[in-house]
């Protein structure tokens, strides 16, 4: 981030003020506060939030420097939020020295602040105070002799243990296989958990933590080494796979650990050599992650409100009981025994595609948009092949690259209102809207396209329903061009153009990179199906993955959306289930399964 020293031009403060006071109303209405001419110890940020990617690291990070910061309060949706030192003086500090230079703001945009009276109640996003039921935390459960003694068992030879994308990593007794979220409970290890951790579970059932616990014997281990900056995502343990507790001692440093379920958020400092009991909710219900930074902001309850954490080098030794049989757990929505080759519930999945799909294009789309300029040759055939003054509905138009034919009358549509607000500016006849609902009557279009949407729909159901309302806004004898990614992106032994935006998959083909130890993955909170995190410019290595797109801006952004690749047959197989079409032809197109149909009744 870099504080920018400048001077504007008369017309340039003219229309920074205005945009400052229109700020102000909207922030005054929405929080009930006023902003001061004169400085007070509390600061708002107009133009930066939690919407834009702000977060309480970021800020401390900055604002730290001028002084001691008793309160960050982050809204919800919004795109301001407050800091609140302990004195004026600082707040003038920071003031003078952050207000129109420091660029944090979304696309290196320069942040603005206002003086406030006082700080809005905001319900907290974190919770600091409050632990999931069932979780159990021991501080200073080992020595630092026993933590020594620990550390020496795992030499960390890059050569001989697994390398993570966030961590190395090292089993004993089974491996924990990261593509399948599991462990083969067919296949032990020849190295079992060594004897040197039995002193723990000697003292665990001596202490005063409760009874459930005192015959926890352990028969897998993960030990994780994490550098400063690494992290490990969001996720629950599968249930099948492990009973109830899970175990977790910290060795070398402290951390924060997050927990989540739904819009609950809490947060637990791991201190050095504490042990952490993870067990009936806080085992199945909620999902566990450490975010990659290098240091943690940690909330307090002394007058500073706030302190900074350094991260060092942390050892993780994780220690769980294989489960034979089902999980018979009372948290059905979250556990996958007998539901494995379930579909996701309409629910589940709609909250997926939310939190994966239209949330990340939101964030995405000006990037997004600048990565799309050339049409697809085929698109752009069926498109030029239409009668003229045909209308053309483009379902999930993106960007708009394939409108503009001054030939037909063309209509997008997306779910993005950044992509539509694009269009827009180009001149585009567009409009925000669901491909599960698309907002025209019946019947009313010659021809429509749908390139790259129905792939981001969660289940079979609704990538059927979305069909079928492509269908419906088509006349009798009108057509359609379906686009979906394709699992497979090698064919006849030529890669796709995909693959082959990365110049070392141009040789010949290689596909000794299959193997599940280069996957990491994620288990979504809000349902029971776990999903790898596709490498990119990789070949797919399951049907339903999270593809990482990388924003070029200061924190280098990575966000995960949801894909449903298709197998060879699979788009023409649901399609075969309307009966009010006929698939004119069928085809593959550089990592794409395509169908043209035609609407016959």
């Amino acid at each position: 981030m870099e504080v920018e020293n400048q001077t504007f031009s008369m017309n340039k403060q003219k229309k920074v003020s205005r945009k400052l006071k229109r700020l102000q109303f909207m922030i005054e209405r929405d929080t009930g506060t006023s902003c001061n001419q004169t400085a007070t110890q509390n600061l708002v940020i107009c133009n930066a939030g939690l919407v834009n990617g702000l977060s309480q690291e970021i800020l401390y990070e900055h604002f730290s420097k001028h002084g001691s910061v008793i309160d960050i309060r982050l809204v919800p949706g919004k795109s301001y939020c407050f800091v609140s030192f302990s004195n004026v003086d600082s707040a003038i500090n920071a003031y003078n020295e952050f207000n129109g230079k420091l660029k944090i703001c979304q696309d290196n945009k320069p942040m603005y602040l206002l003086y406030i009276q006082v700080l809005p109640e905001v319900n907290s996003l974190y919770m600091w105070d409050k632990l999931p039921l069932g979780l159990i935390l021991c501080d200073d459960f080992i020595t630092s002799d026993e933590e020594s003694t620990l550390l020496e068992l795992c030499n960390f030879n890059t050569e001989l243990i697994g390398i993570m994308k966030n961590r190395l990593v090292k089993h004993f007794g089974y491996e924990f296989r990261y593509d399948i979220n599991n462990v083969d409970k067919t296949k032990p290890l020849n190295e079992t958990i060594p004897c040197e951790c039995n002193f723990l579970w000697k003292r665990l059932s001596d202490s005063d933590v409760k009874s459930g616990f005192k015959d926890f014997n352990p028969d897998q281990l993960t030990v994780n080494h994490y550098s400063p900056g690494q992290g490990i995502p969001h996720h629950i343990d599968t249930h099948s796979a492990f009973e109830d507790p899970i175990i977790c001692l910290s060795l070398g440093s402290p951390v924060v650990m997050e927990f989540k379920n739904q819009d609950k958020h809490v947060c637990v400092l791991l201190p050095r050599r504490s042990l952490l009991i993870m067990s009936e909710e806080s085992r199945y219900a909620w999902s566990h992650g450490i975010v990659p930074r290098k240091f943690d902001v940690i909330k307090n309850d002394s007058v500073t409100g706030y302190t900074s954490l350094k991260r060092g080098t942390r050892v993780s030794f994780t220690f769980r009981k294989i489960l034979n049989g089902e999980c018979k757990c009372n948290y059905k929505e979250k556990c996958d025994s007998g539901n494995n080759k379930q579909a996701l519930e309409n629910s589940v999945a709609s909250k997926l595609e939310k939190l994966h799909v239209h949330e990340i294009y939101q964030n995405i789309a000006h990037h997004f948009s600048d990565t799309r300029h050339k049409p697809w040759p085929n698109v752009l055939k069926f498109i030029q092949s239409l009668d003229m003054g045909s209308i053309v509905i483009d379902v999930g138009c993106g960007n708009g690259k394939y409108l503009g034919n001054k030939d037909i009358y063309d209509i997008g549509c997306d779910y993005s209102s950044q992509l539509v607000s694009i269009c827009k500016f180009r001149g585009y006849e567009v409009c925000v809207a669901d491909c599960l609902k698309i907002p025209l009557r019946d019947d009313i279009a010659d021809a429509a396209l749908s390139i790259a949407v129905i792939h981001h729909l969660a289940n079979e159901m609704r990538r059927l329903e979305a069909l079928k309302e492509i269908v419906r806004v088509l006349k009798v004898g009108g057509k359609a061009l379906i686009y979906v990614w394709a699992h497979e992106q090698i064919k006849n032994e030529e890669k796709s153009s995909y693959l082959k935006q990365d110049r070392k998959n141009r040789k010949k083909i290689d596909i000794s990179d299959n193997s599940p130890s280069n996957i990491e993955t994620i288990i979504l909170p809000d349902g029971c199906v776990s999903f790898p995190v596709h490498t990119n410019r990789k070949e797919f290595k399951a049907q339903d993955v999270l593809v990482p797109w990388k924003l070029k801006d200061e924190n280098k952004s990575t966000f995960l959306r949801y894909y449903h690749v298709f197998d060879e047959d699979e788009l023409v197989t649901m399609c075969k289930k309307l009966s009010n079409v006929r698939i004119e032809t069928s085809y593959y197109d550089q990592g794409n399964v395509c169908v043209i149909l035609e609407k016959i009744q």
